[in-house]
């Protein structure tokens, strides 16, 4: 396989305990699809519903996929602001250098924000449930006599 950006030959490299392929030269990584959900799930464990869309759009580039030398298409992994190409023929993803440590600190972001939504909603329940129950509409009821 060719780097899509120098056109060297990729090597097998291990990233985050993850065989990956990777340029010597522009330090740019392959990943797989299956490469790139274990690359996530080292740091989120609320499973593949939780961790929202991957790719909401997308644009062409000029970089060929390492696998089919079709055109990769760029986006912005999972809307946030750090944009990566993949294959359209579900090949891989195209990563730059350290792209790979960004995506498990958006993660860890991502799971500790669902984390914190969770206990919210939880929170708001109790609050509602509180509020319908019998002595605190007694409590309102005495207030306005």
């Amino acid at each position: 396989m060719k780097c899509p950006k120098c056109n060297l030959d990729l090597m097998p490299t291990i990233r985050h305990k993850i065989e990956v392929n990777s340029c010597q030269s522009c330090k740019g990584m392959w990943l797989e699809c299956r490469e790139l959900e274990q690359l996530e799930d080292e740091v989120f464990d609320l499973g593949e519903h939780a961790k929202g869309t991957l790719v909401f759009s997308s644009t062409p580039t000029t970089a060929k996929c390492p696998e089919c030398n079709d055109l990769l298409k760029r986006f912005r992994y999972r809307l946030y602001d750090l944009e990566m190409e993949f294959c359209e023929n579900q090949h891989g993803y195209w990563l730059e250098d350290d792209e790979d440590t960004r995506v498990l600190e958006l993660m860890k972001k991502e799971e500790a924000d669902v984390q914190r939504k969770l206990l919210t909603e939880d929170k708001w329940a109790m609050t509602l449930q509180h509020m319908r129950s019998g002595s605190f509409l007694s409590k309102v009821r005495e207030l306005f006599r």
